[in-house]
């Protein structure tokens, strides 16, 4: 499945083979998103610590913990959404998580690969609810979940451990549909 987003990138699942664009991308990206990430270590930032994470995701995915795409222009990785722990039954929600390349910021990407995910987790994998959380002052990433039908439900102090310190987050749900859950 691919999803044109415009600008010549597409929303695609994540493939075996996408071991080297990533770490492309995450080594071009590194200052760009050290703010909002966790600490890495060096080996993240190396072909074979991406090809391990990739398998861990795959294995995930095959697993339905996790669904990954890439936003992919040609060969090269624009960014990345993932819909990470999912669960099924009474609950039918996932969490999301995106970042997008510093050079493809302010196009509409973003929103457009959130959007989609949503349909994904609505459609195919019949979810209820998907939730994300932004760190407080990241004002980007919460305009891009607010157009895409987000809603503020609270604030969570200390949350995430990111760029070396336990950081409060705005805690954002999109409630997809009030279908009974499978069971």
């Amino acid at each position: 499945m691919m999803i044109p987003l415009g600008h010549g990138v597409v929303l695609r699942p994540v493939a075996e083979g996408d071991a080297q664009a990533l770490t492309d991308a995450y080594v071009r990206n590194r200052e760009h998103l050290r703010p909002w990430e966790p600490r890495r270590s060096e080996t993240f930032f190396t072909l074979t610590g991406q090809t391990e994470r990739l398998e861990a995701q795959l294995q995930a995915c095959r697993s339905g913990r996790v669904m990954p795409w890439v936003l992919a222009d040609g060969d090269r990785i624009a960014g990345c959404v993932n819909l990470n722990s999912i669960v099924y039954g009474a609950f039918a929600s996932g969490a999301l998580g995106y970042w997008l390349d510093a050079g493809y910021t302010g196009r509409g990407l973003a929103t457009g690969a959130v959007m989609a995910v949503c349909r994904d987790a609505h459609e195919r994998l019949g979810l209820h609810r998907v939730e994300a959380a932004t760190l407080v002052h990241n004002v980007a990433s919460q305009r891009v979940l607010e157009k895409a039908g987000f809603e503020v439900y609270g604030l969570a102090p200390n949350y995430i451990h990111i760029d070396g310190e336990w950081r409060d987050h705005r805690l954002y749900q999109r409630i997809l549909n009030d279908r009974a859950p499978k069971l």
